[in-house]
């Protein structure tokens, strides 16, 4: 590996190499650092560009772009190296995983793997309000993503998504009809993945909006698995069988309970808690039940809580837990970590441009002159750019998990929050660093090692680090 790589990055990048051949982890280096490097646009050529630029690094371009459009290696086997980089920074106790998926916008009828899909950031849910919910399609990229909550060291109630497993979700319309799959079977995959990693022995608790608590995730789910996720507030909700009596088949549900929305209106009165949500305390009023949704359940018991907001600012919420020996308090709490999922998409997107990459398109030989009659709508090759679409994302979502680890080991929380403040002196409440700060620290370190591997720079280093956070923009 090249002397330009920062010691406290080496653990890091050689939990990979067991991955990849040595040539191509070299490019994978190259590339990750490349990625988190470069600023502003995060096209293919521009992560090259600086990540070629480390000492030694003497490689053509070409063999960079085909590690991601031909190379033969696997994004889950990157995953468990990742994987096996997050475990030790786990808390103890279950290891908590969510899921959800996001969509990247692209043009261009060529390229592989893309289709419409429901666009969730620019259609609108009406609230309270009859008929005004607008509903907006993209044509792109729509990718199922499991990431593990890592807890951070200087704020306990606070965490990061990191993401170790990723699918391509093809549209029935554009992909052949035996590989065609739900999003919910390409999340049910992932998520036995993770637990063939984990093993028996620990726990894990899945964290899932509403399109993932299904049946097909929550009775497909492993034995040591449990989920966590919202309720339908018209769910039918039952009590559990009671002793068999007399012949038959005996019964797989009790009787009728009241639905979460009934509980809310009926039932025992709300009780008032404190929840530790989102960083901060939360006044919250709760009701509970147990009993089975067997829609969804089948014949697991679940525990139903209803929330309300005492302000009445947002509407009577139902969520549910396969785990009975989880209080109201953990429900609420680990169902807030699904947002941080939602907080690593646009990071990933705005920081580190998920969407900007354009390679995965297809050209005719040029052997045909003439080009084939065009057709109304998307027209990919049946194969040719699907490894670049397959590698390119995955690569994108490591070099935000690689920052994150890293800074979770060896960044320094003060120093950072401190350097922003006198940057920014209007940022006067922050206490805790941003993805921003995190990545501005990672590619200071990066540039550090860089300008101490040059032997004519040595004698300036001391001003050039000085200068570098000015350079980095940070803040």
């Amino acid at each position: 590996m090249s002397t330009a790589i920062p010691s406290t990055f080496y653990p890091l990048f050689l939990q990979f190499a067991p991955v990849f051949t040595q040539p191509s982890f070299q490019n994978f280096v190259t590339l990750a650092t490349g990625w988190i490097l470069c600023a502003g646009r995060h096209t293919i050529s521009r992560v090259i560009q600086h990540g070629m630029r480390l000492k030694g690094r003497k490689r053509h371009h070409s063999t960079l772009y085909r590690f991601l459009s031909r190379a033969s290696w696997v994004a889950d086997e990157v995953g468990h190296a990742m994987f096996h980089l997050v475990r030790p920074l786990l808390p103890e106790g279950p290891v908590w995983a969510i899921i959800d998926d996001t969509l990247c916008p692209r043009s261009g009828p060529h390229l592989w793997g893309t289709a419409m899909h429901h666009d969730p950031l620019r259609s609108t849910y009406g609230g309270r309000t009859p008929g005004a919910r607008k509903v907006f399609f993209s044509y792109g990229h729509n990718w199922v993503i499991l990431s593990l909550w890592l807890q951070l060291p200087w704020n306990p109630d606070r965490g990061l998504a990191v993401p170790v497993l990723f699918r391509l979700y093809r549209s029935k319309k554009r992909c052949p009809g035996p590989e065609y799959r739900k999003r919910t079977d390409l999340a049910l995959e992932l998520i036995q993945i993770l637990a063939s990693w984990v093993g028996p022995a620990r726990q894990i608790i899945v964290v899932a909006d509403s399109e993932y608590a299904c049946k097909t995730i929550v009775r497909g789910l492993p034995a040591n698995v449990d989920f966590i996720g919202p309720m339908a507030k018209d769910a039918a909700f039952y009590g559990l069988p009671g002793p068999q009596r007399g012949i038959g088949r005996p019964r797989v549900k009790g009787p009728r309970l009241p639905n979460p929305l009934q509980l809310a209106e009926q039932g025992p009165r709300w009780r008032s808690v404190v929840l530790p949500i989102y960083g901060r305390q939360v006044q919250a009023q709760i009701k509970t039940q147990v009993g089975l949704w067997y829609r969804v359940a089948g014949s697991r018991p679940v525990r139903m809580i209803v929330t309300r907001d005492p302000k009445g600012r947002i509407e009577d919420r139902a969520y549910f837990s396969t785990n009975l020996s989880f209080g109201v308090e953990q429900i609420a709490q680990g169902f807030s970590r699904r947002w941080t999922q939602e907080v690593m998409h646009r990071e990933v997107k705005q920081h580190l441009g998920l969407e900007d990459p354009q390679n995965g398109y297809w050209r005719r030989p040029q052997t045909q002159k003439r080009p084939p009659k065009k057709r109304p709508g998307p027209n990919p090759h049946p194969s040719r750019g699907h490894l670049a679409v397959l590698h390119t994302a995955p690569m994108a979502f490591m070099a935000y998990a690689l920052v994150a680890v890293w800074y979770v080991k060896h960044g320094s929380v003060r120093q950072d929050v401190e350097r922003v403040k006198r940057a920014a002196p209007w940022y006067r409440q922050k206490r805790e660093p941003s993805f921003a700060d995190m990545l501005n620290a990672a590619r200071r370190e990066l540039w550090r090692a860089r300008l101490s591997a040059n032997p004519s720079l040595r004698a300036v280093s001391t001003k050039l680090d000085q200068l570098l956070p000015e350079w980095l923009m940070t803040g």
